[in-house]
């Protein structure tokens, strides 16, 4: 674990938001609305990662190109 990721800092988010996530995670691992909180967070920040071109602009030409030899592509 990286020295940033063991400080915490304060998100105000709106109380009846609070109350629905304390009702979700009632029976969940999570022991806190600041972890499912952190959580879910971390998911969506991963996915905006992963979201990356899937193929560089060389990858596209090969795909191109076989589909032309293939007769997909004119």
């Amino acid at each position: 674990m990286g020295k940033d990721e063991k400080k915490f800092t304060t998100v105000s988010i709106p109380a009846p938001l609070f109350k629905k996530i304390e009702e979700r995670i009632k029976g969940t691992g999570f022991t806190s609305v600041s972890s499912y909180v952190a959580y879910v967070l971390r998911e969506v920040v991963s996915e905006e990662e992963d979201e990356g071109e899937p193929f560089t602009k060389e990858d596209e030409e090969r795909v191109k190109d076989r589909l032309r030899a293939l007769g997909y592509l004119d």
